[in-house]
């Protein structure tokens, strides 16, 4: 008997459709990516928020010690020039019917140099501790940045002033 090309045809050549198992396997592949995706994507967007945020309460302190660099001895020990207390957004250009965003409230305060010296130097009475220190809150979370500088009481202000006078 002689077998002809037609008589050994292989079954599995006409099944062309995918099983059951195959389809599941391949869907629960494609959930698992999309939700990856997602959640990378989200925690990106998440941590570029907050960065801003950081970056802005940085700014508003930043702003608040260049202009301790304005005052001179008196002026920053003696007298009430520095607020203590303020309030910064951040967006703080909106107009009235935009919205500022997020609300910065923050405090600024000299203190001695010697709450932040140990051990207390011996020019730590030429030298005052200040203190910036912001908070917002956003996300369900409570934010908190501070910001210590030193300054003395011959510091860049005479320097400056005093070359001027000359």
């Amino acid at each position: 008997m002689k077998i002809t090309q037609a008589a050994r045809r292989n079954p599995r050549v006409h099944q062309i459709a995918y099983t059951l198992a195959e389809v599941v396997i391949c869907v629960a592949l494609i959930v698992v990516l999309f939700v990856s995706l997602y959640g990378g994507m989200s925690t990106g967007f998440a941590t570029t928020q907050s960065s801003r945020e950081n970056l802005r309460a940085t700014q508003i302190m930043l702003e608040y010690m260049e202009g301790i660099r304005l005052y001179n001895w008196e002026q920053l020990t003696v007298s009430n020039w520095i607020p203590v207390n303020f309030t910064r957004y951040y967006y703080p250009f909106a107009t009235s019917n935009e919205s500022a965003g997020i609300t910065y409230y923050g405090t600024v305060f000299v203190t001695n140099f010697n709450t932040y010296a140990s051990p207390a130097a011996a020019y730590s009475d030429n030298m005052r501790a200040v203190v910036a220190t912001i908070n917002w809150t956003n996300g369900g979370g409570a934010h908190t940045r501070r910001m210590i500088t030193t300054v003395a009481r011959n510091g860049m202000q005479n320097y400056v002033f005093a070359s001027t006078n000359n």
